[in-house]
């Protein structure tokens, strides 16, 4: 069965495991997936990630969830574009997420990125999700 929004999925996935105190969660990998969990990574929200094919023709990713002192990294992660209302910002009217403190990974043209590497590109799209 095809899935409608597998980005959504991941974010359910990371937020559900963090709740449950668990050290990482598997879950389908795509490009875009990997693009976004490559931010997450940069930014230290996770730890690391690896792809593993499955089978022949399917591959997950187990990403490792990063805790500090005990609390999850990420306290909030809420995605903003979904399939049925795209969000596209320029980088002139992006807000900010918490005061600064939270990150948007956003969509660009030239690739996928957090909103502080594209405020310094100085290019906009689309706004994927929020993390804090």
């Amino acid at each position: 069965m095809s899935m409608t929004d597998p980005l959504g999925d991941i974010l359910t996935r990371i937020r559900n495991a963090q709740q449950a105190r668990l050290s990482f969660v598997t879950a389908p990998v795509s490009n875009l997936i990997l693009s976004v969990l490559e931010v997450l990574k940069r930014e230290g929200y996770i730890r690391d990630y690896t792809k593993a094919e499955v089978r022949k023709g399917v591959s997950e990713v187990k990403i490792e969830l990063r805790y500090h002192e005990g609390a999850p990294a990420i306290k909030v992660i809420k995605r903003s574009s979904k399939p049925g209302r795209r969000v596209y910002s320029s980088i002139a009217k992006l807000k900010t997420f918490y005061n600064g403190l939270g990150i948007a990974i956003l969509s660009t043209p030239k690739g996928v990125m957090s909103d502080h590497e594209a405020r310094s590109v100085n290019v906009g799209g689309e706004v994927l999700c929020y993390v804090f």
